[in-house]
């Protein structure tokens, strides 16, 4: 698995073309049984990494997942996350910035967010937005009352993905480890979810108008996410486009990379307070009592 995770990896500074990037591959797993024993595997591993970097406490990790509609964002965290204690971990989820977010820069409302020493963070959708969304629908760049001479394309995207890439210099620097997903699902697996939840009642409220009308814009919002993977990919910060036809093969992906990355870190426990004469003392202490 280690190598199908790295085939996911975008090189600094790589022309990212996304219709030359697959959305499914060979599955990691033979059965659903096998799936299951391969998740919980990784579920424990995870937890057992996150006890020890609440307890090293020098270093945070910022998970960044972005995704067209229905690629499984939701799904992925939950699963994958699902052995994480929750003490240690929060999830932010970005939608239509407050007039007070937008009277500040962009990456403002984001870095309120961000995880503190010890903790995991997940970001589902995230700061990237101003590069996505913004970039497929202008319009919405007046709400932010920006300088004129700012707002200027193609120099508002380079100077945005400068500042994106600045930012995560400067949080890895700091013992922050970033590590960004991208879920790439094809077009006509998208279709076949939203019809799924069309015919679940349990599930119809999963689905807007927007949705309808953001398919409108596939080919917009590819060409967005390659500008964005391929200039904002880094070795401090890297992005992983995951292929997410197969919910089961993502999550295995994504678990993987996440758990390779806590797994580099220099950690330990800290060293007990008190000698081992003092710990045995106490011990026999207890045994009487």
């Amino acid at each position: 698995m280690p190598h199908a995770a790295n085939a996911c990896r975008v090189a600094p500074g790589q022309k990212v073309k996304l219709k030359h990037w697959p959305t499914r591959t060979d599955p990691l797993y033979r059965d659903e049984a096998d799936y299951e024993r391969q998740l919980a595997r990784q579920v424990q591993r995870l937890s057992a990494l996150q006890d020890l970097l609440y307890a090293h406490n020098r270093y945070a990790l910022l998970l960044v997942f972005q995704a067209m509609d229905a690629a499984g964002k939701d799904g992925v965290i939950k699963h994958v996350m699902s052995g994480v204690n929750p003490q240690g971990c929060q999830v932010f989820s970005f939608k239509h910035p407050s007039a007070q977010e937008l009277d500040h820069d962009f990456l403002w409302r984001t870095s309120q967010c961000l995880p503190e020493r010890g903790r995991i963070g997940i970001f589902n959708r995230s700061y990237y937005e101003e590069v996505l969304i913004v970039r497929v629908h202008p319009r919405i760049l007046a709400a932010q009352n920006l300088p004129g001479s700012v707002t200027k394309p193609p120099q508002l995207w380079d100077d945005r993905f400068a500042s994106i890439n600045r930012m995560e210099q400067h949080l890895h620097r700091n013992g922050t480890r970033i590590v960004k997903f991208f879920l790439h699902l094809s077009k006509d697996e998208q279709r076949q979810r939203f019809l799924d939840r069309l015919d679940d009642p349990a599930k119809n409220w999963k689905f807007t108008a927007a949705d309808l009308a953001e398919r409108e814009h596939w080919g917009d919002y590819m060409k967005a996410y390659g500008a964005c993977l391929g200039a904002t990919s880094s070795a401090e910060a890297p992005w992983y486009v995951v292929p997410a036809d197969d919910k089961r093969n993502a999550r295995l992906l994504v678990s993987q990379v996440i758990v390779d990355t806590l797994a580099a870190l220099k950690m330990s426990y800290p060293q007990p307070s008190l000698g081992a004469a003092e710990l045995k003392a106490i011990r026999e202490q207890l045994s009487r009592t």
